[in-house]
């Protein structure tokens, strides 16, 4: 019987002899439909290969291996690592016991599909979107609150420095919501799926970082104020022009490419001076 059900995920637990932690932020699927909908988000076809990571008692796990993919999942909770080899022969799920946080990830080419702890969520991007050699797609199911700051887009509330990352290295692409009742224990937030097609990037990213997070650490100031800290304001002022904006722009009113074109002119007008 699969493990989203409510009656197995009690016997296993019960048989294990483990509850969901709080402090690993577990809230385990029950939804076979959810998994099914990420299943198809994350365009998985026999033979794909998946990194998987916090897969807890095996739910999203056990719906990768049915659609025909090798699995390597990686898990902190040594209970649940140890039970999730009932699952499958090692040549088709592999299962690390550790932290994904401290260790460097295997194999290139493969697609993350992921049920994240919510409080390791940006760690994670941040040691998964830099690398599409490593890895072609992310699909991952987030706080709905942080997938909207992922996928927003220039002018808009949620539009932040989190969203010039996620599109500084992907295509990222809001998939769907799942509400609370979709987990045990539920939790206090709504949920969703945010697919990454990861993308390379020409621009070097510490120079457009430094300028992206300065700016939108005083989101509501004019670039030109909030960027003074790094270069003249009359330089700042010249390169918006030079990039056709006005010299009262501010962070949320410019796209990823206006973003990394003013890095590139406030950066060889620097190196220039």
């Amino acid at each position: 019987m699969p493990v989203y059900r409510p009656s197995e995920l009690s016997r296993l637990t019960h048989e294990l002899g483990v509850r969901a932690k709080k402090g690993l932020s577990q809230n385990f699927l029950i939804d076979g439909n959810i998994l099914e909908k990420m299943i198809l988000a994350a365009d998985i076809q026999p033979g794909d290969e998946v990194l998987e990571i916090g897969p807890g008692p095996g739910a999203l796990t056990e719906a990768l291996l049915k659609r025909g993919a090798r699995v390597i999942a990686i898990e902190k909770d040594l209970v649940f690592a140890r039970a999730l080899r009932r699952l499958a022969p090692e040549d088709r799920l592999t299962i690390i016991e550790g932290d994904a946080l401290k260790m460097t990830l295997p194999f290139p080419g493969s697609k993350v599909v992921a049920n994240l702890p919510y409080q390791i969520t940006t760690p994670i991007l941040e040691r998964l979107l830099p690398y599409p050699d490593q890895f072609s797609t992310l699909t991952l199911m987030v706080q709905k609150e942080v997938g909207q700051r992922l996928t927003a887009a220039p002018g808009t509330a949620d539009y932040s420095s989190l969203s010039l990352f996620a599109s500084y290295y992907s295509d990222p692409t809001y998939c769907f919501s799942i509400k609370p009742r979709s987990f045990f224990p539920a939790p206090r937030v709504t949920s969703c799926v945010v697919h990454f097609a990861l993308k390379s990037r020409a621009i070097e990213p510490t120079t457009f970082f430094t300028i992206t997070r300065r700016a939108f650490g005083q989101k509501r100031k004019m670039l030109r104020g909030s960027l003074r800290p790094l270069f003249d304001p009359s330089a700042i002022e010249s390169a918006l022009i030079e990039i056709g904006l006005i010299p009262t722009a501010r962070p949320q009113d410019l796209t990823l490419d206006q973003f990394a074109a003013l890095t590139e002119k406030l950066y060889a007008g620097a190196q220039a001076s």
